[in-house]
């Protein structure tokens, strides 16, 4: 096999540091041997990687998906290192943006574009070794070049926003309509930020903290309430002028789930965009037959919803400091974790190369 290859050697090592999950108590930095990568994968040296709800949801065993242990990472910008023979569309020195879903490309739903639902899915850095080590290997087809001009610190915040503007693209045309995002962590941000940029009208956030709604409002919503208000219902009714289009349930719980079918208008629509814990949820059946109301699942993101993601950062439209909140090195990985799990927290990074 022939690879292209960094000038500097030092980056191609026989051992590399690599962290390894067992439990939040337990989260260490390995040592393994330096990946190579295969027909059509990059050889990719990491800058800056994202600690997902996801993350620490799995390394507290309450993922539905991720089993422990495991190797994280899936946020992730980087510099491609070598190509596999197949992959030189892509030179030492590119700059990259990851894009973890792995699907299989011949399942129904792959075949009509939706590789996001693949039968086969598999995500990196979740079901996979991920971009948490000194060096990783990936499909060449499963990155994005980073756009001139923007910052490594930037570009890592492109895969959680997609996210959300794909929650906010199943619903269709915004313009004019009212909308609720209940939870305002990382994603219910993420979101709120993705439906002003979709057209929607008026915005109200929920979250049980005060800081969390205060945030919300400094990136655009028209109103924030506390999200455990026993007349949560009433209130936004008042503050959005009636019973709302669109909910985006980004807590998703059997109490947010709840509150979404009380708030959701007749014939409107609520999109399940939090991960929801393994098991039965209530959800009010007679109000959703009786209003028509359509309940929906989003799981991540396509290659547009990269591309609007990327624009809508490189356009300045919002503050990504009020997103980025903590950083650490990737030596710190355990405590960076921890500092997720502070609910003031919004977005932790972890810096691999010392950038």
């Amino acid at each position: 096999m022939t690879t292209r290859t960094e000038r500097n050697p030092a980056t191609m090592t026989q051992q590399i540091r690599r962290v390894l999950v067992r439990s939040l108590d337990d989260i260490v930095v390995e040592q393994a041997p330096a990946p190579v990568p295969g027909s059509d994968e990059l050889l990719v040296r990491p800058t800056v990687v994202g600690v997902c709800g996801s993350d620490t949801h799995a390394a507290a065993g309450h993922h539905p998906f991720i089993d422990l242990p495991y190797r994280p990472g899936h946020e992730a910008v980087g510099v491609v290192v070598a190509s596999g023979r197949g992959a030189e569309d892509f030179a030492p020195g590119d700059r990259v943006i990851v894009e973890p879903n792995l699907y299989c490309g011949r399942c129904a739903q792959c075949r009509s574009g939706r590789y996001n639902i693949c039968q086969e899915l598999k995500v990196f850095g979740c079901q996979t070794p991920g971009a948490l080590a000194d060096l990783f290997t990936i499909p060449a087809d499963r990155v994005h070049r980073v756009p001139d001009g923007m910052t490594d610190l930037q570009a890592v915040l492109v895969e959680p926003l997609a996210t959300p503007v794909h929650a906010v693209a199943k619903v269709g045309d915004l313009t004019g309509r009212t909308v609720a995002v209940l939870g305002a962590g990382p994603i219910g941000l993420f979101t709120l930020i993705a439906a002003r940029h979709a057209g929607a009208a008026r915005i109200a956030a929920t979250d049980l903290l005060p800081g969390k709604r205060a945030r919300a409002m400094r990136l655009g919503a028209d109103t924030a309430l506390p999200a455990g208000a026993p007349d949560l219902v009433t209130q936004v009714h008042a503050a959005l002028g009636g019973p709302v289009d669109v909910v985006f349930d980004c807590v998703a719980r059997g109490q947010s789930m709840a509150q979404a079918t009380d708030l959701v208008a007749k014939g409107g629509h609520v999109v399940v965009v939090g991960v929801g814990a393994a098991g039965a949820t209530p959800v009010r059946l007679d109000l959703v037959q009786d209003r028509e109301i359509r309940i929906e699942g989003t799981l991540m993101y396509t290659a547009d919803d990269y591309r609007v993601a990327m624009s809508l950062i490189a356009s300045g439209s919002f503050d990504t400091a009020e997103i980025v909140t903590a950083t650490y090195s990737l030596e710190e990985a355990a405590a960076a974790f921890s500092a997720s799990l502070d609910l003031e927290h919004v977005k932790v990074l972890i810096t691999v190369d010392g950038s």
